[in-house]
């Protein structure tokens, strides 16, 4: 696509050939109106017109003679003498007496000047200035973009910090949480900003710091927040942007890059998304001449290059740091790994209150509780957050943002927007009633389970209802009785179905599909089944898709059929705990989707209310899948 600068020139040049278009019209215009103003008439009629005195003035030109009238209009009129004869000879020839020509005031003017030979060259002179000025801009544009072919090599970091350029003021106060990623960022600083005092101790600074987490996780904020905090010129560039079409192009822009950063050292090079050009060599379709694979081998190059006294830091972020080359990770280049986790609930509230600095927040709003409805979230997702509870305020024409906003802004971001108009039918709500109402008691039925938060039947996003859970503490490993009350949980709205109008419907495909992927985890990589603490499958991932898209076995075919039994025994085991738990509590199940289908939306303390009754009954406990013998395999002779 053509650049924003290229537009703008052509943009130029098309408004200046329209004005050339202008001034050549202007200039015909000037010289050919009065010749469209003035009639010719032959000489007798000049001749008529002095013996009736209708004459003003006369201009003799050479042989072209103007004649200006005496009415109100002043016309104009032109005629030519005979060659080489005054005009007052050709008059008296024609029978004028003397005192007539005399009053018709008749003047000579020397045939020449500016306007007689302006006229009739600019008829040859402006087409060929124009079509000269055509080729110029023609041979403008060509030369421009050969320049641009060389600027090829160039590499188009952006530039933050240094001298004339515009500064963003980022410090790590702007950064919540990451306390130890901080820590570990803070002796970079100083030795941006005294290396003497670890050069003197024959110490040497990290050449690369390679920042990985989740995406949204500030990575790109920290790096900035180091640039700042020390004062250094910062430039900043996409993994994707050192390669192009051109074979070297993308070898040519890291020499040029690094070439740039050391000139004016101390300095940060911000790579962004490394696994772009990173990934392990020797995996891709071109083979060792790959142009990915030519600049990642010049970026090795030069980050082995740096001297001991070179204050150039190299940072970059992936979120994929498992598929990078294992040459970019040794001691020397990238040598410092910093991990960035998602945010705790702690982390998560000061995380909201940087983001909500600005906005005009009502005295209700309490961060503390938005920050346990959001578990999970990332620094992005919580700054989305934050900045959609102020655009529903401003909908709704308040002057501040309240609770309600923030509330209603978690659940757009995890599901989407409210979709109002999505009217069900009475059949499809009831049955959308009795499936989230089904989801909600088995988990309220199974201890150690997240409390219900909200039930809803409103859709949001592709989903036609929904269940909200909160965990009542931040939880970094699961149980295999989690794993298993989670799948129970899931098949909820599939039994309530089932009991209440004798046959299923397809909003429990998501519900089925999440079951299975979790059993299937259980049996293949989490090593809780009965086939015992075995990682069953290789992935493989093929590079030039960049995901994870098949697996390779590597296990028999009769362990195969072991693992599919395993993995039907958990969701038959989980279909079985959600039926029980929902017989035996049919009627309360009943009044959860009756109240359901008349309010649409049921809030924690309220479902708590209904689902009282249920701290008499005893807790269910859920039964592990049965083990299976182990088949023997015969060894061969």
């Amino acid at each position: 696509m053509p650049k924003r600068k290229d537009i703008k020139n052509i943009s130029k040049n098309l408004l200046f050939i329209f004005l050339i278009f202008l001034t050549i019209s202007a200039i015909f215009a000037l010289f050919s109106q009065p010749f469209e103003q003035e009639k010719e008439i032959s000489l007798s009629q000049l001749v008529k017109d002095i013996e009736e005195e209708k004459i003003e003035k006369i201009i003799v030109a050479g042989n072209e003679i103007s004649i200006t009238y005496l009415d109100e209009t002043k016309a104009k009129a032109k005629t030519r003498k005979e060659t080489e004869i005054a005009l007052s000879d050709t008059l008296l020839n024609y029978g004028l007496s003397e005192e007539k020509i005399n009053k018709a005031n008749i003047g000579i003017e020397e045939e020449g000047g500016l306007l007689f030979w302006l006229g009739p060259l600019s008829i040859i002179i402006l087409p060929l200035l124009f079509f000269l000025l055509f080729f110029w801009l023609i041979f403008r544009q060509a030369k421009t973009g050969a320049m641009q072919a060389f600027n090829f090599g160039k590499a188009k970091a952006r530039l933050f910090g240094a001298e004339g350029q515009p500064k963003e003021k980022i410090t790590f106060k702007d950064v919540a949480g990451l306390k130890e990623a901080k820590q570990e960022l803070e002796e970079i600083v100083d030795f941006l900003k005294n290396p003497k005092k670890y050069l003197k101790m024959g110490a040497k600074i990290p050449r690369g710091v390679l920042l990985m987490g989740p995406p949204g996780t500030g990575k790109t904020l920290l790096a900035r927040a180091v640039a700042s905090e020390a004062g250094v010129p910062f430039f900043s560039i996409s993994g994707s942007e050192f390669i192009e079409m051109f074979v070297g192009v993308g070898s040519s822009r890291v020499r040029d890059l690094f070439s740039t950063a050391k000139k004016q050292q101390p300095s940060i090079i911000f790579i962004d998304e490394l696994d772009a050009i990173g990934r392990v060599r020797g995996a891709g379709i071109g083979g060792g001449h790959d142009e990915r694979e030519q600049t990642l081998n010049q970026i090795l190059v030069e980050m082995d290059g740096f001297e001991k006294e070179a204050t150039t830091l190299v940072f970059a972020a992936t979120n994929r740091p498992d598929v990078l080359d294992p040459a970019l990770l040794r001691p020397g280049r990238f040598d410092r790994r910093v991990v960035l986790d998602l945010p705790d609930i702690g982390d998560r509230e000061q995380i909201l209150k940087i983001h909500c600095r600005g906005k005009p927040l009502s005295l209700n709003v309490n961060m503390r509780e938005v920050a346990e409805r959001t578990p999970g979230f990332s620094g992005a997702d919580l700054a989305n957050v934050a900045n959609e509870a102020a655009i529903l305020a401003a909908r709704k024409n308040k002057h501040q943002v309240f609770q309600e906003e923030f509330l209603d802004s978690i659940e757009k971001v995890l599901l989407g927007p409210e979709r109002k108009s999505h009217i069900l039918s009475e059949k499809e709500k009831k049955m959308a009633a009795y499936h989230e109402a089904g989801h909600a008691l088995v988990s309220a039925l199974i201890p150690g389970t997240e409390p219900v938060r909200k039930v809803s039947i409103v859709a949001r996003g592709m989903a036609a209802g929904y269940t909200l859970k909160m965990p009542t503490e931040e939880k970094r490993l699961k149980t295999k009785s989690e794993f298993l009350a989670e799948m129970a949980v899931l098949l909820g709205g599939y039994i309530a179905e089932k009991l209440k109008f004798k046959e299923i419907s397809t909003g429990a495909s998501n519900d089925l599909e999440r079951a299975s992927e979790l059993a299937r985890k259980l049996v293949k990589e989490y090593g809780m089944s009965a086939l015992g603490p075995i990682s069953f499958g290789e992935k493989e991932e093929l590079v030039f898709l960049g995901r994870e898209i098949s697996e390779q076995r590597n296990y028999s075919e009769k362990v195969a059929t072991q693992i599919d039994k395993e993995i039907a025994k958990f969701i038959k085991n989980a279909e079985s705990t959600a039926q029980k738990l929902l017989s035996k509590n049919k009627k309360l199940l009943e009044k959860i989707a009756k109240t359901l289908i008349k309010k649409e939306t049921i809030e924690r303390q309220e479902f708590e209310m209904l689902v009282k009754p249920l701290k008499s009954i005893k807790p269910v406990k859920i039964k592990p899948a049965k083990k299976i013998k182990k088949v023997k395999t015969k060894k061969k002779k």
